[in-house]
């Protein structure tokens, strides 16, 4: 199930925003300040946060600056300030909405449904889905907001797996374009070997993205 982080210091409206989405099927982790929510981001991503500006130890203006410099979580303020300049420093942080008290449940609801279901961002250059993130162009990797280091293998490996989502790549295609380029000879061993390597540093209990597919090759499965 996909987690929610809720930001928000009013217990009530807290749990009753978290039983709502636990209807509709969400997981869900409540937080009551900046600290919290902080130490929750830390522990374990969520797919959405939903924030709150004025907490009690500070605002949720810094909050999501923290989080968009750490993570591409999607970010949902839920806040009573509905000055102008508040709304706009909303967007302008990255925010995906700005909806302001009192609101209605049914249409929050809506809203994160139209989030959540989103695809992935994917481009010629870039893949993000909210916990791995892969720049093409720069060769940047980063796994749940930190920098992941990989090898110039694994790099192409990358790319050239998530560039076939869905298709059962064999292992003759994989070595044929990924090695035969450079003149190298590599067998399937060696080819497992670096996939292993690879889903050791980008695949979790929650995220899986690359399927071996017995004795025929390698999926994608982002």
């Amino acid at each position: 199930m996909q987690k929610i982080l809720v930001v928000e210091d009013d217990w009530q409206l807290n749990q009753g925003i978290c039983y709502a989405l636990q209807s509709e099927g969400y997981r869900t982790e409540c937080a009551h300040s900046l600290e919290e929510a902080k130490k929750a981001c830390l522990k374990e991503s969520a797919a959405l946060i939903l924030l709150d500006v004025n907490l009690p130890d500070g605002d949720g203006f810094s909050f999501c600056n923290w989080v968009r410099s750490r993570k591409r979580t999607p970010v949902l303020f839920l806040t009573a300030r509905d000055l102008e300049e508040d709304v706009l420093r909303g967007y302008e942080l990255g925010a995906e909405d700005y909806v302001i008290k009192p609101f209605s449940m049914k249409v929050l609801l809506k809203k994160i449904n139209v989030i959540m279901k989103r695809e992935p961002v994917f481009g010629q250059n870039i893949f993000d889905d909210g916990y791995l993130y892969m720049n093409f162009e720069t060769a940047n990797v980063t796994v749940d907001g930190k920098e992941c280091t990989v090898t110039p293998t694994e790099f192409r490996l990358l790319r050239y797996l998530s560039g076939h989502s869905g298709q059962l790549l064999t292992y003759s295609v994989l070595l044929e374009h990924l090695w035969d380029i450079d003149g190298r000879f590599v067998d399937k061993h060696a080819l497992a070997v670096n996939v292993n390597r690879l889903r050791g540093k980008i695949e979790d209990g929650e995220h899986k993205y690359i399927s071996n597919v017995y004795g025929m090759g390698y999926q994608w499965l982002g």
